[in-house]
């Protein structure tokens, strides 16, 4: 590929495209931006920004890109009358973005101890919006994470309770993707708190920002359990985390249709603040390196990074991240599913448990049949979430592990059952009894080569009954154990069970007639008698 020094003409470049809740990487508009030969050798400078959509991000960026460009003027902000340009953005309420965007230039910066870095700026799809996916959202997220060396996490008005628990799912999201996960495996977290209203609380920019994000992220001995996995898992996902609290830049920003971007429209304190924040993500001193296992990354290196996440996104490798409700749901009905096991297992242990005696299989059966119906009763009469479909489908769940634990609980029984553990001697036993027997008869009327088959099975027979016993006293090559009660069960089920069964059977029937020809030859010397009297 010809890849040229520098692009022609800067602008916003899709690598990840959204196509039907599925995302794919445009890898070439991606080479095309990190193979570039000035940078491409260099180590990378990730800045990301992410958060819900329609709150700014896009039109964040573009004053880091003007920062960019004039970092070495005095005032880089720009004059007041001077458009925003760069990533697009507008005001209303629908969304703008979609997928991830980078810009195409790749600046190069010199830091104080004089190596050379590039940064690449990164815009992403707005999560939450009506058209998206709890995993669409997850997934931008944690791609954007899992690439930038600085995430900013852009927030409206405060940090509820809920931004946390979501950037909870998304960072693990991420963290599941990697395979060798480090103790903590995301670097730099900058929560971005735009519109803040409580400056007499909590001053505007980094210093207030971090003791209003200390009080948040404070782990407290009184918090529910659930408040503290949620900061701890926070805590341990970034190398470094800090807060920045942002005014409102004003209502002719937020309600004029044509505000394109002029500082001129903007308020003062928003300028003010805006003008600390930028270099404090850019500036040649506070630029933070990417890094992967411990190993900074470089432009070529961030190519095949993206590459190889990308396809973990699209496999079937991680789960799907469920919404709140659906999480709640699931566990409400797996719990319905608990209980009616464990009641299940309560009455069955009655019936044929460890301490019990053998039971009849057909009776074990309708204790199953009827224990089961009424396990499945309770689960129905528990009241859960997720509607009806979706409680069918735990309700199947637990049919089958009933009657997965009913054919264990067979088996158990059925190793009660005194011949059915001797079923395996008394067949080899039978085996050579047999073999005795033909071996008898066909050598003494001189079939020699049949009666030494026959004596040879027979030897067969006696050689497997010790083996058999040696195993069972000793614990002792159990394989061996396992393969002759095997064989003597096919023996058993094929030959001598049906023999037995078929001879019983032909008794049987002969005892059942000639009790009624004895029956019906009594009742005629009876009728033959009162005749004669």
């Amino acid at each position: 590929m010809n890849l040229p020094d520098k692009p022609d003409l800067a602008g916003p470049i899709q690598i990840v495209q959204a196509n039907e809740h599925n995302f794919e990487l445009n890898a070439t508009a991606l080479e095309e931006v990190l193979l570039q030969k000035h940078v491409k050798d260099l180590n990378v400078v990730v800045v990301s920004v992410a958060g819900a959509f329609r709150k700014g991000k896009s039109f964040l960026l573009d004053f880091m890109l003007r920062y960019m460009h004039n970092r070495d003027k005095d005032s880089w902000i720009g004059g007041n009358d001077e458009p925003l340009t760069g990533f697009t953005w507008r005001g209303g309420c629908e969304r703008e973005t979609t997928g991830i965007q980078v810009w195409s230039e790749v600046f190069v910066v010199e830091k104080p101890d004089g190596d050379k870095v590039a940064v690449l700026l990164v815009d992403t799809q707005g999560a939450f919006d009506s058209q998206s996916t709890i995993k669409d959202s997850a997934t931008v997220f944690a791609l954007s994470t899992m690439t930038s060396s600085v995430q900013v996490y852009n927030l409206s008005s405060n940090i509820q309770e809920d931004d946390l628990q979501h950037l909870q799912l998304f960072t693990e999201y991420g963290r599941l993707a990697m395979e060798e996960v480090s103790e903590k495996p995301f670097q730099s977290l900058m929560f971005l708190i735009r519109d803040w209203c409580f400056p007499y609380e909590f001053c505007y920019g980094m210093k207030g920002g971090n003791e209003f994000l200390d009080k948040r992220l404070q782990v407290k001995h009184n918090q529910h359990e659930e408040l503290q996995n949620v900061r701890n898992h926070i805590q341990h996902c970034f190398s470094n985390i800090n807060c920045f609290l942002l005014p409102h830049p004003g209502l002719k920003v937020a309600t004029n249709p044509k505000f394109d971007g002029r500082l001129r429209d903007i308020d003062e304190d928003f300028k003010k603040e805006l003008a600390q924040l930028v270099p404090l993500l850019l500036a040649p001193s506070q630029l933070v390196e990417k890094e992967i296992g411990g190993n900074k990354v470089t432009c070529k290196d961030l190519l095949e990074y993206f590459k190889a996440y990308i396809k973990i996104y699209q496999g079937e490798e991680l789960p799907h991240p469920k919404t709140m409700l659906q999480a709640t749901a699931e566990a409400n009905n797996l719990t319905a599913v608990a209980g009616a096991k464990d009641l299940y297992s309560k009455k069955m242990e009655q019936v044929c448990g460890g301490d019990k005696p053998y039971v009849a299989p057909a009776d074990l059966k309708r204790c199953h049949e009827e224990i089961r119906d009424y396990s499945v009763s309770y689960f129905r009469s528990v009241k859960k979430m997720g509607g009806k479909e979706f409680c069918q489908r735990y309700q199947n769940q637990l049919e089958s592990e009933l009657e997965e634990t009913y054919t264990n609980l067979s088996k158990q029984n059925e190793g009660k059952n005194i011949f059915y553990a001797a079923r395996t001697p008394a067949t080899l036993f039978a085996l050579m009894f047999i073999t005795y027997v033909v071996s008898g008869v066909t050598g003494f009327i001189g079939l020699s080569t049949l009666a030494t088959l026959a004596n040879l099975v027979m030897g067969v027979a006696l050689l497997s009954l010790c083996a058999w016993g040696y195993v069972k006293y000793s614990g002792e090559f159990r394989e061996v154990g396992t393969i002759i009660d095997e064989v003597a069960e096919a023996l058993w089920v094929q030959v001598l069970k049906p023999v037995t069964e078929q001879y019983m059977g032909d008794n049987m029937r002969q005892t059942v007639m000639n009790s009624i020809r004895a029956s019906l030859t009594e009742q005629g010397s009876q009728q033959t008698r009162l005749k004669s009297d």
